[in-house]
């Protein structure tokens, strides 16, 4: 089964370690095979990830379209641990992630670590 991705004009995507950025046109793209897939609104970059929170999805994002896995869970691991002692609410969600990668799951992974960005918003918003 392809995974279906439509594209805005201007849209970017990345499949594996390269950029697909759309003409001036909507577009439809089914892609079959397994590589990592990763739309522009889901992409952080350094400049972007000005949180701990996106600190720690920017890192698991380098894990999922990246080669050298081991490399960066040292880093990821390193963020998580500040994060926990300076939110241990965050615990929870911090859990589910950890699982994800643990298990190879790295999309699954990002998603949870969205989660984490919302639940970061929301303890900035009530402080």
């Amino acid at each position: 089964m392809s995974l279906k991705v439509e594209l805005k004009p201007g849209e970017r995507l990345i499949i594996g370690q390269c950029v697909v950025t759309n003409s001036d046109q909507r577009t439809r793209l089914f892609i079959d095979g397994k590589a990592p897939i990763l739309r522009e609104k889901d992409i952080l970059t350094t400049e972007t990830a000005n949180t701990p929170a996106k600190r720690i999805y920017l890192a698991v994002q380098l894990m999922y379209i990246g080669e050298d896995v081991a490399l960066l869970r040292q880093d990821y691991f390193a963020l998580i641990n500040e994060l926990v002692k300076a939110a241990p609410s965050t615990i929870g969600i911090v859990d589910e992630i950890n699982n994800e990668i643990l298990t190879g799951a790295l999309y699954k992974a990002l998603k949870a670590a969205k989660k984490l960005i919302q639940y970061e918003q929301d303890l900035l918003d009530n402080a």
